[in-house]
């Protein structure tokens, strides 16, 4: 119970986090594409993860609690691969082709890079 608790908080506060940072950066970039948001946090967010992972591999201890609340539940809840889709989708619909493609592969390739960076980063700061 303990565990589900501490995913349920991290990923509550981790949505709030997105949501905030989506629409701020939507609204600073005032396009008529509303994927930007969800990109930044998608990439911000992988960033994070890539962070935590390789803090949490170097850590004598593994702290499973605190993995459940940041990784599964706050990073879970940031990041969001259901509007990314539904972002995508939409584009398709409304025949921006090169859009969704630099968007879709853009974010994959981005998201992964910045996980990989993250660990990478922490691994030198040893």
């Amino acid at each position: 119970m303990k565990s589900a608790l501490l995913v349920f908080l991290g990923g509550g506060l981790g949505s709030l986090v997105r949501y905030w940072v989506a629409l701020f950066v939507n609204q600073q970039l005032d396009s008529k594409l509303n994927l930007y948001g969800t990109f930044t946090v998608n990439i911000v967010g992988s960033l994070l993860i890539g962070l935590l992972m390789g803090w949490f591999l170097k850590s004598e201890t593994p702290y499973p609690n605190l993995q459940l609340l940041v990784i599964v539940g706050f990073c879970g809840g940031f990041t969001t691969f259901s509007t990314f889709s539904a972002e995508n989708l939409d584009l398709l619909k409304n025949n921006f082709y090169i859009e969704f493609l630099l968007y879709g592969l853009g974010s994959l390739l981005l998201g992964i890079l910045a996980v990989f960076l993250g660990v990478l980063i922490m691994r030198i700061k040893t």
